[in-house]
């Protein structure tokens, strides 16, 4: 194994559910000390390409290799560490005990008490697992995955459950973890989440590559900026530079290829007058996905 051997390398992977394909001939190289999100709707095969990388389930056509070994491999050498959304906990024991007795699993853990620091546990230590919350929950599924010191961090929706103060800490603590060149691949459905921290940006639909990119280059999918109003239900098509046109809540949205000449276009227009509270704005992570899975 080199330092250019990716973390994760999927090659013609597939996976069926008797007529259903969920996953569908994916290619796909992650290379090591990547931050990736993975985007995509419900039933995108985001959870099915996750449990295949993890040695859950076996594809039925095509190869995954972690660190270029079998997941099964790079799992019981310590190599994954994973955080799955609906991932049971040792029901009705102690966040300690279930702490302690899971540390002593690892063959390289990381400090226990580092874990819970990491993790932000203190205040929930003594707590029932059968009584988190399901932020307190998640937190403790990310102490689990991060317990092993692994290379390579798989996380399911992290953050659910959590408030936004606790979600900014969680994202601080990511950060610090990845700066010792951890690899980590993400699935969020909050995609200021994606666009902030994420490296690369990867989207599935109906189990195929939609997009791979930064953020930025995500984002470019839906052309240049938009110009967004308060003004009559017109047909706005006809202005220089428009793309597409929408409304809601009494505003009307151009998506622009040449924002500037819409803009003139627009303010000098025989609906000029009755156009008010003008906003010009770069296109959204979420338009861009909007636009991809449509």
């Amino acid at each position: 194994m080199t330092n250019s051997t990716p973390a994760i390398q999927l090659t013609g992977l597939t996976k069926r559910y008797g007529s259903l394909t969920a996953v569908d001939h994916l290619d796909l190289t992650v290379p090591a000390g990547q931050i990736l999100a993975f985007l995509g709707p419900n039933g995108a095969g985001k959870s099915t390409t996750t449990e295949m990388v993890l040695g859950l389930v076996r594809p039925d056509a095509g190869d995954v290799r972690v660190f270029g070994q079998t997941p099964q491999t790079a799992m019981r050498s310590g190599e994954v560490g994973a955080s799955l959304q609906n991932g049971t906990l040792l029901w009705d024991t102690s966040v300690r005990s279930l702490l302690s007795m899971m540390h002593g699993l690892h063959e390289h853990p990381l400090p226990l008490a580092e874990v819970i620091e990491r993790a932000d546990l203190r205040d929930i230590l003594r707590t029932s697992t059968s009584k988190l919350s399901g932020g307190q929950a998640q937190r403790v599924r990310f102490a689990l995955a991060i317990m092993p010191d692994p290379r390579l961090l798989i996380l399911d929706e992290p953050t659910v459950g959590m408030d936004v103060d606790t979600r900014r800490r969680f994202w601080a603590t990511m950060g610090d973890l990845t700066a010792g060149g951890r690899t980590v691949v993400f699935a969020t459905h909050y995609l200021d989440e994606a666009d902030e921290s994420a490296d690369r940006i990867v989207v599935l639909n109906h189990g195929r590559l939609a997009a791979d990119g930064t953020g930025r280059e995500i984002k470019s999918v839906v052309g240049g900026r938009h110009i967004s109003f308060t003004g009559p239900d017109s047909d706005w098509t006809g202005l220089p530079g428009v793309v597409t046109t929408s409304r809601a809540g009494g505003r009307t949205t151009l998506n622009c290829s040449d924002a500037d000449l819409t803009l003139r276009a627009l303010m000098t227009g025989p609906h000029a007058a009755a156009v008010t509270d003008v906003e010009v704005s770069a296109p959204s992570l979420e338009d861009a996905f909007l636009s991809l899975v449509a």
